[in-house]
């Protein structure tokens, strides 16, 4: 009831009624149709795998037991161990981790803490643009010149001219920026702050960074590696013209495990090489190399899915919240 006797509607100009916002509904109606549309196409891609990759592990020549204990990779004449595979998957992934973390953090550190806002508004999108080469020219380049670099370096009778350490080393460039950007953005996010507090402490410029600036971004910069060693796992392009189209299939107790298993100066087939090579023949539906396809694709969906099950688990772990 109002003073006068009249009852409040909520309609007048003084109601603390919510009125409808039609604008807003309509924008959170797409933002959750955007959401539930790449839900649904992450459930379909999924569900494509598996239901291709059942038809190959019911084939009566292939063993689920063999897929994943064994070491020879040769569906033509009955060998469907996966490790090959996997093997030549990370060791070029771990050679570029290598080249890509050191690299990535120092940039980022350095357009975080010591370049000039001028600096980094120049040096950053010119780093940035790495991810848009196409990475066909990455694999060009590695198989150009990165490895008669190599071999010029180490000699021709010890770097093959398809091998994994050149692979690894260009896939390690591609990923650099990812690496710079993202963990460029988490240092940066830092509150001043504790900047300010280390440096009345007496520290000095290189102490700030390196014991108070990085521990706090350490999720975020966590986050980026892991982000960069999925995309590292799935490069295509470069492991394919760089890397090789021969599985290093090996046999553990017999193989030299430097020697050959190992062994960077040697080419090895990563899964993603095998499914660009293998996809590009002739195949006909429902052979067995048509469904191997999609059982190295499943695979490879659960190595990204538990890399990013990783990042997400140590960023909840190490996160810190600042006021």
């Amino acid at each position: 009831m109002t003073g006068e006797g009249r009852v409040d509607t909520g309609k007048g100009p003084g109601s603390l009624t919510k009125r409808p916002r039609f604008g807003e509904m309509a924008i959170r109606g797409f933002l959750f149709v955007c959401g539930a549309l790449s839900i649904a196409i992450t459930i379909g891609i999924l569900y494509e795998l598996g239901s291709e990759s059942l038809l190959f592990f019911q084939d009566e020549r292939v063993s689920f037991l063999e897929f994943i204990t064994d070491t020879v990779w040769q569906p033509q004449v009955g060998g469907f161990g996966i490790w090959p595979l996997i093997l030549g998957t990370l060791l070029i992934s771990l050679i570029a981790m290598l080249v890509a973390i050191p690299m990535g953090l120092a940039a980022a550190i350095y357009l975080s803490e010591y370049a000039s806002r001028r600096v980094r508004s120049f040096f950053k999108p010119v780093l940035e643009i790495l991810v848009g080469i196409p990475t066909v020219v990455y694999g060009f380049f590695a198989l150009t010149f990165m490895t008669p670099l190599l071999r010029s370096i180490f000699g021709s009778n010890v770097v093959g001219f398809f091998n994994v350490l050149s692979a690894g080393i260009v896939v390690g460039i591609l990923v650099v920026p990812l690496v710079s950007s993202l963990s460029e953005d988490a240092l940066s996010a830092v509150p001043i702050s504790l900047r300010q507090a280390a440096y009345a402490m007496g520290a000095s410029k290189l102490e700030v960074t390196l014991r108070v600036v990085v521990p706090a971004a350490l999720s975020g910069i966590a986050a980026s590696i892991v982000v960069a060693m999925s995309r590292a796992v799935g490069e295509t392009m470069v492991v394919t013209l760089a890397a090789g189209a021969s599985p290093r299939n090996f046999q553990l107790g017999e193989s030299s495990l430097f020697g050959y298993i190992l062994n960077p100066f040697q080419g090895a087939q990563a899964m993603t090489g095998y499914v660009a090579i293998t996809a590009n023949g002739d195949l006909s539906y429902n052979t067995i190399d048509y469904n191997s396809i999609f059982a190295i694709g499943l695979t490879l969906f659960f190595m990204t899915l538990g890399l990013n099950a990783l990042s997400r688990r140590f960023v909840e772990r190490f996160r810190q919240a600042y006021e």
